[in-house]
Parts: C-alpha cells; sequence; structure tokens
C-alpha cells in the first residue's frame, strides 16, 4: 500500500492546501479592486486618523466642578404697596394674619375635613362670606391665603440685564489635565466688565440673562412672565497633542420648560411673640447647566488597532474581488480551474518508493 493515496472519510485531514497567486486581465475586476484599495485608503486616513483622531487615546469622562454667582437690582410693584428694591436680599413683603376665608372652597361643604391637594389650612367648620354672592369656609392657617391672580406683565423687566458668572472646572484624570473656563489674565477689571460673546469675547464666563434666553429661541418677556426652565450646555473638547490654551469651552443653550415658579417662605416674630410668616410665589427663569466633553491624546495602542483594522479591510477587498472573478464573471470556470490546481507526486518518485 505504499506510493498510494489517502483513501477514505479522513484522508482530507492529511490534505494540504497553499496559496497559489494567478494573475488575469481582467480590466473590470482590476478597476473594482483599486477601488476597494482606495475606499480603504481614504477611510483609514480621513475617516479614521483625520476625522475621528483615531491614533489618540481618549477620555469620555472628566470630572467638572461648577460655581454661578447671579448678581444684578431691580425695582418692582408689590401688592400695590409701592416700589420695592430687588436685588441680592431678595423681597419682603408684609406679614400676614391667622384665621381667612378660603376661596378655593366657595363650592366646598363647610365641615371639619381634612385638607386636599387645594386647601391653604385646616377648616374650622365656620361658613364666612366671601363676597356678595358666594360664602366660603373659614380656615385656620396663614392668612391671607395666597393669591392665585397670575400676573399681566413681568415683575422685574429689569432682570434681563442680570449677569450670571459661571465658573467650571473640568478635570481628565486619565491624562491629569486641569482647564477652568475663566480667562487666566493679570488685569483685575476684567472680570467687571467683559460679558460673553460667542464671536469677540468667547473666553469670558459672565453671561448677560437676556442673551441666554434668546440663544435659547425665547425673548425675555414672555419667558418672564410665567417662568421657565433654560439648559445650559458646556462642551469641552480637547486635543492634548496641541497647546493647553487652545482648550476651550463652547456652550449651547435650549429651552426646557416654558412655566417655572417655586414658593418660599421667611417667618419671624413680633413685638408681642406672634409668629408670622412671609410667603412668596416666584416665578424666574431657571438655568439648568450640564458639563460635557473629552479629551485625546496621542497613543499607541489606538495607532496600532486603527491600521489592524484597515489591513483586514484590504483583505477583504481582494476577497470580494475573488467572489466577483469565480462566481460573477462570464469565463468564472476558466478562472477557476487556474486558481485551484491539484498537485500529484510525479509517477517515477511514486514507484521508486514502493
Amino acid at each position: 500500500m505504499t506510493g498510494q493515496e489517502p483513501c477514505g472519510p479522513c484522508g482530507g485531514l492529511l490534505d494540504y492546501k497553499t496559496v497559489k497567486f494567478a494573475l488575469t486581465r481582467n480590466r473590470r475586476v482590476g478597476l473594482l479592486h483599486r477601488v476597494l484599495q482606495l475606499g480603504v485608503l481614504g477611510y483609514l486616513f480621513g475617516w479614521v486618523l483625520l476625522v475621528q483622531k483615531g491614533y489618540q487615546d481618549t477620555d469620555p469622562a472628566p470630572r467638572a466642578a461648577v460655581v454661578t454667582k447671579l448678581k444684578g437690582a431691580a425695582v418692582a410693584e408689590v401688592g400695590g404697596r409701592g416700589p420695592a428694591a430687588v436685588g441680592r436680599g431678595g423681597l419682603r413683603p408684609a406679614p400676614s394674619g391667622r384665621k381667612c376665608a378660603f376661596s378655593g372652597d366657595q363650592f366646598h361643604r363647610y365641615s371639619k375635613a381634612r385638607p386636599g391637594h387645594l386647601s391653604r389650612g385646616i377648616k374650622t367648620g365656620k361658613c364666612l362670606m366671601f363676597n356678595t354672592t358666594h360664602s366660603t369656609c373659614e380656615i385656620y392657617g396663614w392668612c391671607p391665603v395666597e393669591n392665585s391672580t397670575l400676573p399681566r406683565k413681568p415683575l422685574l423687566a429689569e432682570a434681563e440685564n442680570f449677569t450670571l458668572f459661571i465658573k467650571n472646572t473640568v478635570h481628565f484624570t486619565k491624562f491629569n489635565f486641569s482647564k477652568c473656563n475663566t480667562l487666566q489674565t493679570n488685569d483685575p477689571t476684567y472680570f467687571k466688565s467683559c460679558t460673553y460673546d460667542p464671536f469677540f469675547n468667547p473666553s469670558c464666563p459672565i453671561f448677560r440673562v437676556r442673551d441666554m434666553v434668546e440663544a435659547a429661541g425665547e425673548t425675555f418677556g414672555d419667558l418672564a412672565l410665567l417662568g421657565g426652565s433654560i439648559g445650559v450646555r458646556i462642551e469641552w473638547n480637547c486635543d492634548l497633542d496641541h497647546p493647553a490654551a487652545q482648550c476651550q469651552p463652547q456652550y449651547s443653550f435650549s429651552l426646557q420648560d416654558r412655566r417655572y415658579n417655586f414658593r418660599t417662605a421667611s417667618y419671624y416674630w413680633d413685638s408681642q411673640r406672634r409668629l408670622y410668616r412671609n410667603l412668596l410665589k416666584l416665578y424666574g427663569i431657571r438655568f439648568d447647566i450640564s458639563v460635557h466633553g473629552q479629551a485625546g491624546k496621542f497613543g499607541i495602542i489606538p495607532v496600532a488597532v486603527s491600521f489592524g483594522t484597515s489591513i483586514a479591510f484590504f483583505g477583504a477587498a481582494t476577497v470580494v474581488c475573488d467572489l466577483v472573478l469565480l462566481y460573477l464573471d462570464a469565463k468564472a470556470d476558466v478562472y477557476w480551474k487556474e486558481k485551484f490546481e491539484e498537485a500529484k507526486p510525479p509517477k517515477g518518485k511514486t514507484e521508486a518508493a514502493a
């Protein structure tokens, strides 16, 4: 049996296949191959390396800290009592009493029921005349009850000129790199006079309220009437292969809600030890600040991965051309026979071995 070819179901396991290169004068397949190769090169150098910066190691999760300060002054009419100055100390209306009529219960029965979500206090069970046509329940609580009348115009129209100072610091722990959005300057008057402008003064962290509202696509008068919420997004995209001075934040503003209000109360005692409170329902503009970003720096591992992926794509281009040549071309049978050839030992050497 020496010198005979292996047979049986396991004979194929002992076969060895080697690569054979066949030169074909097929211009269509050759053109396809070159186009695919150019596409791989364009993907590598244009998209992976130039656009996506695939040669860099990245830190997509910076640690961020934000400090804000609101400054400004305005004058407002408070409850028909004349003008009141509003500044950093806030607004302080007149004190309130103890028992009063609750207009919200004017169509309810006069009973000592538990207060609902619209109640302003505990019902005493007494009936009081709310006006000439309606009666209501007497409540035990802070009086007079809250006035739910909506304003017809913003009380603090001058607030559009208030300024918001936003100090933001980011730290990319992977590269041990920190940066602040405030300009490093020796001029002590810079932050007292500058105002942020995306084109002429992008390094100033002091924003005018009106400019922020308009950047979100709204007008201050409409939004200040019933309040609203503005989202402030700070985006850091830092290329650490360049000087640190080029790492600057980008700001964007978006409208999140057209209504925003909240209540706040202050309590105090008078000279006769009676407890009073001031309750304010405030309509205002809320600013929600979020910080995002990433930093990148040259790394040998990302470079190796990017080039390894491109080499694999070069191999895929060859496989695609082989499939077209062997299965879709009109002369596929000829190319098939030329590409695959079974090599057998010469008869003379076989017989000599036997």
